[in-house]
């Protein structure tokens, strides 16, 4: 079904008419970010949502894409296509995770596009995409994705890349589904050994993932996961709460200081689709719902691109050589965090190509 968004105008007065009710709260003393986001940045963010943002300029903007809801198997799917403008490319789907949306990956499906056709489709519960009928796990949503790549749109074989909760997902397409993932490439590349009955890990392995499990940045996905309801009903009434939850965790995860990486708009425009969708709720159904095994996807066979952002910044390839068999490269980039496609569109959309190149030879 084809689909076009347009947020009704009472919807928008209505956001304007809370954020210009914002009521921010008291510094607590501390280094700046050190206590979530500073209430001075989120006011500058709350003025500009309010009284300088467009979000009818986002909503023209995707009137250039191809936009349908899709039923896979009991869900209804939002997802946005970009066919190729010239070239016979290997199609690709993209994953986007938490917390933000299809939006941050335009840029890099635009480059993308060039050559090959692009598909993005929105996790369930997330923007325009329903919950799923079943508890939310990464092999559910990768069979779906298949069935999407290859039964809804006749790709006979396609590239995958995933980000965050859509790595998961991307693991699971490219273990799982191998006679149709021609490759994959691996922004957030698999933790999954540390799980695998009989792997023994380096060292250097257990450093890394000891580093990256720092108890200051865990605090959000334990409420979402035991809580999420409540946290919920204090998000989906204030947009200016959303806002400040939303950006912070983008700030936090990024490659820079503070917002400094991201357009302005580009990080309303995120979060204004958790607010006219209502999503916000939904979207933290990976966090409660996904299994104990979810990262155990099969090994990965097929061709991989270890793409080592900052955010993980001293990943080991050993650890990637445990759910990676046939890993054609692995490059720690010189900019961009967890945010991978949104903060270095261009670096992942050569990756991807040279990945396609080595493939085709």
């Amino acid at each position: 079904m084809e689909f076009r968004i347009d947020v009704p105008q009472p919807v928008l007065d209505d956001l304007r008419r809370r954020l210009e009710a914002t009521i921010l709260p008291e510094p607590t003393p501390g280094p700046e970010w050190s206590n979530g986001i500073p209430p001075r940045i989120l006011a500058a963010l709350v003025d500009r949502w309010s009284s300088g943002y467009d979000w009818r300029a986002f909503e023209r903007r995707l009137v250039g894409y191809e936009q349908r809801i899709v039923d896979l198997a009991g869900c209804d799917v939002h997802v946005v296509r970009l066919p190729a403008r010239r070239g016979t490319g290997l199609p690709i789907v993209l994953t986007h995770g938490w917390p933000y949306s299809f939006a941050s990956m335009l840029d890099l499906a635009d480059l993308l596009s060039e050559e090959r056709d692009v598909v993005i489709p929105s996790l369930p519960g997330y923007s325009y995409s329903a919950v799923l009928p079943e508890p939310f796990s990464s092999p559910g949503v990768a069979h779906r994705w298949n069935a999407l790549m290859t039964a809804e749109l006749g790709y006979d074989r396609y590239l995958v890349y995933g980000e965050d909760v859509g790595a998961g997902v991307s693991d699971w397409l490219a273990g799982a589904h191998p006679e149709s993932v021609a490759g994959i490439i691996a922004p957030h590349a698999s933790f999954s050994a540390r799980s695998r009955p009989g792997v023994e890990l380096t060292e250097e392995e257990k450093e890394f993932l000891r580093s990256v499990a720092r108890p200051e940045e865990s605090g959000y996905a334990h409420q979402q996961g035991t809580r999420p309801d409540t946290l919920a009903a204090a998000l989906i009434d204030s947009p200016s709460g959303l806002l400040a939850w939303i950006a912070e965790k983008v700030a936090a995860w990024s490659d820079g200081e503070g917002l400094e990486p991201f357009d302005v708009d580009d990080v309303l425009t995120n979060a204004a689709l958790y607010w006219v969708t209502r999503s916000i709720g939904t979207s933290f159904r990976p966090y409660r719902e996904s299994p104990d095994d979810d990262e155990l996807h099969p090994l990965i066979e097929v061709p991989a691109a270890i793409v080592v952002q900052r955010h993980e910044a001293g990943y080991p390839r050993s650890l990637a050589e445990k759910s990676y068999t046939d890993i054609r490269s692995f490059e720690r980039l010189e900019r961009g965090g967890h945010f991978t496609a949104w903060e270095a569109p261009d670096a992942v959309a050569r990756i991807v190509r040279e990945l396609e190149v080595n493939i085709r030879n």
